[in-house]
């Protein structure tokens, strides 16, 4: 394992954030190079992070200013990446509220009490700053020591919370979110709205704060039909989108298995789309029209390749990002807990170079 370098990120030191050179790419400016972040780059492959970790529970690691500030530090060292993704999960906020929940490793977040009726829905209230100081203090201490690095911030989207909410924790199916959708419209849609102000307030804070740009996360938004998603779904996921637009920070959209549904998710009002490995750039700006930028979208498995193979998947990938009007290079999907962190450093490296020719 090479030592972690000490220097700062690869980022001009006379720029501020706002103008960085991942926030020009979000806003479809030109760059000197193209910007690199890796989804889940805070923790997960690094060895650094697991002895920090190996000792606090997630959930207390996410609610702590000092452990967040150097774990969201920690990629940023080593990999000289164009941003640091704050440290956190999708659940906090609603652990903020008071939801009874865990992050059981191996599984993921667990909900004690799920919500499926009326009664269930009263008991979760709407967050407000006052829930999550921690949350505030953990961006502008970060912000403080990126300096010139961009922070994004990020909350999970209302379908996707409102999976795990109903369902209790991960799903396949998805069987209990679909029957309350379709069987309890109004409920569902109740549920929707109260998580979309959840998570507007979240990214809220997080920019508020100091935070450069946000990402609204939707995981399972890829196990719906395009007439669901404009139906039950898309309507509060704009209300968190448009909700940040008077912030002026680039607002980045991202789904898992959503190529169905990139137009719909692009019109939803962000100024980025995230895209997963499964389908290509070029597509994707295809069925955006070409009127947004880009982020994505190396597979994460191929971290594990030979690097002649996977050094020419990622030029290959520059290379298509270049038609479009901004190109934030990242994986199809969050870095893979067994990835060598040193791959991870000559990819950064290797898209650096290639772009900047």
């Amino acid at each position: 394992m090479s030592p972690q370098p000490s220097a700062t990120p690869a980022t001009d030191p006379s720029t501020s954030p706002a103008d960085s050179v991942l926030v020009r790419a979000a806003r479809r400016q030109p760059v000197p190079h193209t910007p690199v972040w890796f989804m889940r780059q805070a923790g997960r492959s690094l060895p650094e992070y697991r002895e920090l970790r190996k000792d606090v529970a997630m959930l207390t690691a996410c609610r702590t200013p000092e452990l967040v500030t150097e774990i969201t530090l920690q990629p940023v060292r080593r990999h000289r990446t164009d941003a640091a993704i704050f440290f956190s999960d999708i659940v906090v906020p609603l652990m903020a509220v008071g939801v009874d929940l865990d992050i059981v490793a191996g599984t993921g977040p667990v909900i004690a009490e799920p919500i499926r009726t009326r009664a269930d829905l009263d008991r979760l209230p709407e967050l407000t700053p006052e829930h999550v100081p921690d949350i505030t203090e953990s961006v502008r201490l970060l912000v403080a020591e990126l300096g010139a690095t961009p922070l994004i911030g990020f909350a999970g989207a209302p379908f996707t919370l409102a999976s795990y909410l109903v369902e209790g924790g991960p799903s396949k199916n998805h069987e209990r979110t679909k029957a309350l959708m379709h069987g309890d419209p109004q409920l569902w849609s109740d549920l929707c709205a109260r998580l979309a102000q959840i998570s507007l307030t979240f990214l809220r804070v997080q920019a508020e704060a100091g935070a450069s740009a946000v990402q609204l996360f939707d995981s399972w938004a890829g196990h719906l039909s395009r007439a669901d998603y404009l139906r039950h779904v898309e309507p509060h996921s704009r209300t968190v989108l448009e909700g940040v637009a008077d912030l002026g920070v680039p607002r980045i959209h991202f789904g898992v298995g959503t190529g169905e549904l990139l137009p719909q998710m692009a019109d939803a009002g962000a100024d980025v789309i995230g895209v997963d490995y499964r389908v290509s750039l070029t597509d994707a700006l295809a069925r955006t029209g070409g009127r947004y930028a880009l982020q994505g979208n190396l597979d994460p498995a191929l971290l594990f390749a030979p690097w002649e193979a996977l050094s020419a998947r990622v030029t290959e990938i520059v290379e298509e990002g270049r038609a479009a009007p901004g190109h934030l290079f990242n994986l199809g999907h969050g870095v893979l807990p067994d990835t060598d962190p040193e791959v991870l450093t000559r990819v950064v490296e290797l898209v650096h170079e290639v772009s900047a020719r």
